[in-house]
């Protein structure tokens, strides 16, 4: 990715969402030829020089502060997502040239994290990195998201599923603002990661193959994915009003774990103990259809 270009079209469309109006500024009449804030106005609300805030705008975060960063997020009325991506690039347009070709560490599963999958049984868990892959499940969230993993490609990826397979519309409910969710992470992932050459490769692919995803990516947003609620509809168990949590490892960064919960005694708790029913189910068919399969000798 190009930072250099991402400072700039962030900057400049977090700048054009705030009104005057918004920003506590008085307007005097007249024709306002730009979406929202002006440069000038936005400069003088974040306490530096117009000609300092453009060279930022253009994508030259070199040796700003972070007071002045700091002042240019107050301006922008960023939110704590927003922030940690103005944070990212501006970390990465100071980083030395050696670090910046640096590929980050690909994160892996520890066997003890697959151990704390294993002992969750009653609940949909598993852990993904940056990219949205999904690296390890336990067998509920494996039987919950089937559909997903139908695709023989691994590791399983939400974000493909997502944007290039028609299933995900019929299982995701409100499948527009998972979508909004998915391209707002993986923008904030690229912030943080520019140069993950498999991010890059997911992101370009996406394009490439979806006009959706295109259209959510040129919005720049970026957001945490962190606690909420989900609804799906299961072709098996049906629907399921699904609250979830994320929660990074601190020793393992790039990975989170997921986990599905159900309120007690609701239709989705009923749903969760059916979908647990028919996993066991599923893991006991497997040996058969192994040995169902020809012999590839």
């Amino acid at each position: 990715m190009d930072v250099r270009a991402e400072i700039r079209e962030f900057l400049s469309s977090r700048r054009a969402r705030i009104t005057p109006e918004q920003a506590g500024l008085a307007v005097y009449g007249g024709v306002r030829r730009v979406k929202g804030l002006r440069r000038e106005e936005t400069a003088m609300l974040a306490g530096v020089s117009v000609d300092y805030y453009v060279r930022m705008e253009r994508g030259n975060l070199t040796g700003v502060s972070d007071s002045v960063l700091e002042g240019v997020a107050r301006a922008l009325q960023l939110d704590e997502a927003e922030r940690d991506h103005l944070y990212a690039l501006a970390r990465k347009a100071n980083a030395s040239p050696v670090s910046r070709r640096r590929r980050p560490a690909a994160p892996r599963v520890r066997p003890p994290m697959r151990r704390i999958l294993d002992a969750i049984t009653d609940a949909p868990a598993w852990v993904r990195n940056g990219r949205y892959d999904l690296l390890a499940a336990n067998r509920m969230a494996r039987a919950l998201y089937a559909p997903m993993f139908a695709d023989p490609r691994r590791p399983a990826n939400s974000a493909r599923f997502v944007y290039l397979d028609p299933a995900s519309r019929d299982f995701f409910v409100d499948w527009d603002r998972s979508a909004d969710d998915i391209a707002a992470v993986l923008r904030l992932e690229a912030g943080r990661n520019p140069h993950d050459k498999a991010l890059m490769e997911l992101i370009g692919e996406l394009s490439t193959r979806s006009e959706v995803f295109r259209q959510r990516w040129a919005t720049h947003n970026v957001r945490f994915h962190r606690t909420g609620s989900k609804r799906l509809h299961h072709p098996v168990v049906g629907d399921l009003e699904l609250d979830f949590e994320a929660m990074e490892f601190p020793s393992d960064p790039g990975l989170t774990l997921i986990v599905y919960t159900a309120a007690p005694e609701s239709p989705t708790a009923d749903g969760l103990r059916l979908l647990a029913s028919w996993a066991a189910t599923q893991d006991d068919l497997a040996p058969e259809r192994a040995s169902a399969e020809p012999n590839p000798d």
